[in-house]
């Protein structure tokens, strides 16, 4: 049971990787990163031009924690989809690139991004 789960973690630094070969954020479009853990979820804003992180969201926030109370992982995850767009708005970041890290597209990560999709992203 270990090796498999050791292999899929392996398989995802894998996918990552070659994902961030070819996607790359700007300072007119930055690059959204996704980061999920068992628990919770994270966002990021990346400049790469200028090495930078503009902003980083997540369910831990202080902001939004009113607004996940009684919810499950993946509805909490297009809350923070939203609320980072908000955010993004207010550092008049409006087009991005989206990293989903090497995870499958499916679940909290296809929920983030259509919460961000709702607040006014563009992707």
């Amino acid at each position: 049971m270990a090796v498999k789960i050791i292999d899929k973690k392996k398989a995802r630094m894998r996918k990552k990787l070659y994902i961030k070969k070819k996607v790359r954020g700007t300072t007119e479009r930055p690059r959204l990163v996704v980061f999920r853990s068992l628990k919770h979820i994270y966002v990021q804003f990346v400049d790469d031009s200028n090495q930078k992180t503009l902003l980083s969201v997540s369910d831990l926030s202080k902001d939004i924690q009113g607004d996940l109370k009684d919810k499950n992982k993946t509805e909490s995850a297009k809350v923070v989809g939203k609320f980072a767009a908000e955010k993004a708005k207010d550092l008049k970041i409006e087009n991005v690139v989206f990293d989903r890290a090497g995870y499958i597209y499916h679940g909290r990560i296809k929920a983030l991004a259509e919460g961000a999709r709702e607040g006014g992203l563009v992707f």
